[in-house]
């Protein structure tokens, strides 16, 4: 089922900077009524909400943080779209010394972060007749690679996770959307040494408001992604998008 914009009240998680804000300034540029910024530090949306005035409203919502995901919930009872962006990239590999701690860090903010924020928000979304949830996942959820090896799994854990949504959210009207990034222009992709091939986070928005607008699960954004997403829709669309759920 479509889901539409127009005078609706988004929240984004990880909203003060790269596809965060750039979700945030789409979903206005859309018709989006109100948009919560969550982040950790709420003075770190201050530039979105002079840019925008009182259609941002800054959250504090840390990923690690339970009780800020709850009271966060709480606090935006008006909400009818969450995307859960935020999240953590370490670039290790599965040979490295510090393996298993940047594997128990990704899990921790980019898995039980994920859920954590779909179980507070779920009532919300019910409440308010159903609306949307959005992860952004990533390509290497879908094709790890050796120096990403923790980060790739923790997508991968997270995208699995984010097709169970889909069917256990199907039932109180809510559309779950999967999305997944290639190389963006963000301060994420020039740590992990991807500047060079980084395309603008502004497509990250607008393809997530174009799949919301055709009930499309699977958001593939940049060339990348698409490239992958083009060589994986015959399985997304006769298994993952066939089994439970709807959309």
């Amino acid at each position: 089922m479509p889901t539409t914009l127009q005078n609706k009240t988004a929240l984004v998680t990880g909203a003060n900077r790269g596809i965060g804000k750039a979700l945030v300034e789409t979903f206005l540029k859309h018709g989006a009524r109100k948009v919560y910024a969550a982040v950790r530090d709420p003075k770190s949306a201050e530039a979105l909400v002079a840019a925008h005035g009182d259609r941002v409203v800054p959250l504090r919502l840390d990923l690690a943080d339970a009780d800020s995901i709850l009271a966060a919930a709480a606090a935006a009872p008006d909400v009818s779209i969450v995307v859960n962006n935020g999240g953590v990239l370490t670039t290790t590999g599965p040979l490295d010394d510090a393996v298993f701690d940047s594997l128990e860090y990704e899990m921790e903010v980019n898995v039980r972060g994920l859920l954590r924020v779909a179980r507070a928000f779920a009532p919300v979304l019910k409440a308010n007749g159903g609306g949307a949830f959005a992860q952004v996942n990533s390509v290497v959820s879908l094709k790890s690679f050796a120096n990403f090896a923790t980060y790739s799994a923790s997508k991968a854990a997270a995208y699995s996770l984010t097709q169970a949504l889909r069917e256990a959210l199907a039932g109180q009207g809510t559309e779950v959307y999967s999305i997944h990034p290639g190389p963006i222009a963000t301060d994420m992709g020039a740590a992990a040494g991807l500047a060079d091939i980084a395309e603008p986070p502004s497509l990250v928005g607008e393809a997530l408001v174009a799949a919301m607008a055709k009930g499309e699960f699977h958001v593939f954004p940049d060339s990348m992604a698409k490239q992958i997403g083009e060589a994986y829709a015959g399985f997304a669309a006769g298994v993952i998008e066939a089994a439970g759920g709807e959309g």
